[in-house]
């Protein structure tokens, strides 16, 4: 996986990171007390429930691009029409390789469950799939990108899922107007030495 990395960037072989994040919708019972000079904000720790939103995030590296779409489901169907939005936001691409973790509902089942067997079959030939090791997410630069999220947008009490959504593409037009990219430097080798123990040894 860490080869795809120094992959040179290609526009007809984009290189896209994705993953996905619950996003639990909770309200307030109490009116939080504002800051003042002096003081700072006040929230009482009781809250309400109010269900859960899934986000999904994919980003060109290579780029500075990424998109996102909040559903309120996670999944097989959720995950195969963001697949399809992928597809559809480069469709001059020759083949596309999509980083991204093992999860069950990452599968070609999930695309006949949901189109038609001819536009399931064509729509995942149009990728090449790289999935990142067991108890490896961390590898995958989308998860960077989904902890930049919340720690610039998300990370408070939201209590109904149109305001996450309104929320997250605002984030996400700002960082593709930045041209955000990442930098990645974590190569093969730097593998090799911090993640020794996971190789095996030959005795000689």
């Amino acid at each position: 996986m860490l080869d795809v990395y120094k992959r040179p960037f290609d526009q007809l072989h984009p290189i896209i990171c994705m993953d996905e994040s619950p996003k639990q919708l909770i309200s307030e019972t109490r009116k939080p007390i504002p800051a003042s000079p002096g003081r700072s904000a006040k929230y009482d720790y009781e809250y309400k429930r109010c269900g859960m939103a899934n986000i999904f995030l994919a980003c060109e590296p290579l780029a500075g691009k990424r998109m996102i779409k909040v559903t309120e489901r996670r999944t097989a169907l959720d995950w195969a029409g963001f697949i399809e939005e992928i597809a559809a936001q480069y469709e001059q691409a020759e083949k596309i390789t999509l980083v991204m973790d093992n999860l069950n509902t990452h599968k070609a089942g999930s695309f006949y469950e949901k189109f038609p067997p001819e536009k399931a079959k064509a729509l995942w030939d149009r990728f090449e799939f790289v999935h990142t090791p067991k108890h490896g997410s961390w590898l995958n630069i989308a998860e960077i990108e989904l902890n930049v999220l919340w720690g610039q947008c998300l990370n408070r009490r939201i209590d109904d899922i149109e305001t996450v959504r309104k929320e997250a593409v605002a984030w996400q037009d700002i960082r593709n107007n930045k041209n955000a990219k990442v930098n990645w430097q974590f190569a093969t080798a730097d593998a090799r030495v911090k993640l020794s123990r996971l190789y095996p040894t030959l005795n000689s």
